[in-house]
């Protein structure tokens, strides 16, 4: 953090641990100046369309798998189970042909649709162990006034998973946000630029700008520190009730 207020001359002469003797925010200046704005800009919304996408999909089908209880939502739940299994770097390729298949190649959606699918599998377990703490007793009791099951979801099974929703919410946010290989893969234009490949602005070829660097990255890191600051209580008892009963 000192760093960040030293100068790059002083950076080198002092070392990384050192104080500086004459602060300066000239790095921030140099920072906010240059396209970090833009990169953020980017980066926020592909975090929350991510986030927004993670979380529909995941409460409609672990609600489903929740209340179906026949074959074919066991197999849907299995099918996103193997999906913990699958790491994102053992199909860029197959990803990669299909995002230029679709002509998104270079667009912020071509980051977005990958990112929130690797996000599903752990949602849904988190939000099945959720919904099956929700006692048997509050669905039966909606069923008898007539409630339809889109009504359950939205009045009973919502309401009472929020905590596994903020989970939810707060886990595909940080994996959005900190993702690297997609924007790097599947995006190549300085307008579609995230902050994880912004950061090499400050790095050349025969030279790192490291006060400058680590700059960005203390300003990278504020916005989503802000977020699971706020959300950090439902974070932590969303993550105890994945096992359900």
């Amino acid at each position: 953090m000192a760093a960040t207020f030293q100068t790059r001359d002083g950076y080198i002469d002092d070392g990384p641990l050192a104080l500086p003797d004459h602060p300066t925010l000239a790095n921030y200046r140099r920072v906010l100046r240059s396209d970090f704005l833009s990169y953020l800009l980017n980066t926020a919304l592909v975090t929350a369309v991510c986030a927004a996408i993670v979380i529909t999909l995941s409460v409609t089908v672990g609600y489903t798998v929740v209340r179906a209880r026949g074959r074919a939502s066991r197999r849907i739940f299995q099918i996103f189970l193997l999906g913990l299994a699958i790491p994102s770097q053992a199909v860029v390729i197959p990803v990669y042909l299909v995002i230029t298949k679709l002509h998104l190649y270079d667009t912020l959606l071509a980051v977005i649709l990958p990112t929130a699918a690797f996000s599903l599998p752990v949602s849904v377990l988190i939000l099945v162990g959720t919904m099956r703490d929700i006692d048997e007793e509050l669905y039966e009791s909606m069923a008898l006034d007539g409630a339809s099951p889109t009504r359950v979801l939205l009045q009973l099974v919502v309401p009472l998973s929020r905590s596994g929703i903020s989970t939810v919410g707060v886990m595909s946010a940080l994996h959005a946000w900190n993702g690297f290989l997609f924007p790097l893969l599947l995006t190549q234009s300085k307008s579609n630029r995230l902050l994880t490949l912004g950061l090499y602005d400050y790095v050349g070829e025969f030279r790192v700008d490291t006060p400058a660097l680590l700059t960005a990255v203390v300003l990278s890191i504020v916005p989503i520190f802000l977020v699971y600051l706020f959300a950090r209580r439902q974070l932590i008892s969303g993550l105890m009730g994945v096992g359900g009963k």
